[in-house]
């Protein structure tokens, strides 16, 4: 008896051979009770539809109580396999195989190489920014056509930081920078120092260097020479802006900070004192901010080696004293670096530059022995120097650069 329930439920539809073993359960399990009896051995019908096993070359048809397409997940796939078997397998069969699709994969390689993009973009700049805080601003200078100051701070080294503090490295790395000025005088020559700060010629000096000059030569480190005329004069801070005629291609200085300067610190300066170009001295910061006063007047210019207008030495006022003859009625102050360094005749309007390089100041006045004007056998540097602070420069170039204050 039992097992004739079996069959009849087992074969009851002839016609679909492809029919799953379940829709017959299921018929079962819905017919009316008593009217068959359902054998208790048999496995309970899956809690969902399942879905028949589609005939070669037939696409699967979705049914409309299917649960629609989600994101697989390795939680769904865990799901899915333990269905499959509780089911004895029918389950993979069922509504479970929609979910056991692959994992997805992890993002392609192209995303991280997109990512390292950015990465290697900063590098570059940080190499780029790198050079030119080494010093070879100059360069880019020269690229872009741009005929600019070269600005730096007391961080920044011209010469490489193995070297920092070597007068030779110094020396060689500025002095390029440094130039000797000649005006001719209504009653004389005046020999001076200059420093360039534009590739294009031009030029930084003091005011009582060229003050009252007819005309003015400038040669530089290479030999080579150059007319100048004069772009403003400031009196007040004894600075004057000059610059060269058919110029181009020259090695501006780079300017330093004045204000990171300590008493103590290693100075070189460079300049032509007495004609001799180029020559190079060393020394320390001796002060800072030391009230310096000087003659406004052109009549009290500086005489040169060939001139009538005296020793070459600058009349400049110290602590109440007066040094290198009379400064006049006509005066002004500024506040100045003091050096141990050799200054002599001829070193106004050159550099004082720091270890790294960089112009710190304008050599502006020295201190002299001689006390007789026509006689300099006894004149010489005593280590008692003074150079306008390159912040002041700085400050002052682009008044001077309009035609300065005493236009």
């Amino acid at each position: 008896m039992t097992e004739s329930i079996r069959r009849s439920g087992e074969y009851e539809n002839f016609e679909n051979p492809y029919q799953a073993p379940y829709e017959g359960a299921q018929q079962h399990a819905s017919a009316p009770v008593g009217s068959s009896p359902v054998n208790p051995e048999w496995p309970p019908p899956p809690a969902y539809e399942p879905v028949a096993q589609p005939a070669p070359h037939q696409p699967v048809q979705q049914s409309a109580h299917q649960q629609p397409a989600v994101e697989p997940t390795a939680v769904w796939q865990t799901q899915a396999a333990a269905d499959g078997a509780d089911h004895g397998g029918y389950g993979g069969n069922g509504g479970g195989t929609a979910l056991l699709t692959p994992v997805a994969s992890e993002p392609a390689p192209a995303g991280k190489k997109r990512a390292r993009g950015p990465l290697a973009l900063l590098a570059a700049v940080a190499i780029v920014a790198a050079a030119i805080g080494g010093g070879t601003a100059y360069g880019i200078q020269e690229l872009t056509g741009k005929d600019q100051v070269v600005n730096s701070s007391t961080t920044t080294s011209v010469v490489p930081s193995s070297k920092t503090g070597d007068v030779a490295t110094i020396a060689a790395a500025v002095s390029p920078s440094v130039v000797e000025v000649s005006a001719t005088l209504s009653n004389g020559t005046s020999t001076g120092s200059g420093v360039i700060i534009t590739s294009g010629g031009e030029i930084v000096t003091n005011n009582h260097v060229i003050s009252g000059a007819t005309s003015i030569k400038v040669s530089t480190s290479d030999g080579k020479s150059y007319t100048a005329k004069v772009v403003g004069t400031d009196s007040k801070k004894d600075l004057a802006l000059i610059k060269l005629e058919n110029a181009s291609g020259l090695k501006p200085a780079t300017l330093g900070n004045s204000d990171g300067v300590k008493v103590g610190d290693t100075v070189v300066a460079i300049g032509s004192p007495e004609g001799l170009t180029g020559t190079v001295t060393s020394g320390i910061v001796s002060a800072l901010s030391r009230d310096v006063t000087v003659s406004t007047d052109e009549s009290q210019s500086q005489g040169g080696q060939n001139g009538q207008g005296g020793d070459g030495n600058w009349p400049f006022q110290f602590g109440g004293q007066q040094f290198n003859g009379d400064t006049g009625t006509s005066t002004t102050t500024y506040k100045a670096l003091q050096t141990d360094a050799s200054l002599n005749p001829g070193n106004s309007g050159g550099a004082l530059i720091d270890a790294g390089g960089n112009i710190i100041g304008i050599n502006s006045a020295m201190y002299s022995a001689a006390t007789d004007s026509s006689s300099s056998a006894d004149a010489g540097s005593v280590g008692l120097g003074f150079a306008i602070p390159i912040n002041t420069v700085k400050a002052d170039l682009a008044t001077l650069r309009a035609g300065g204050s005493d236009s």
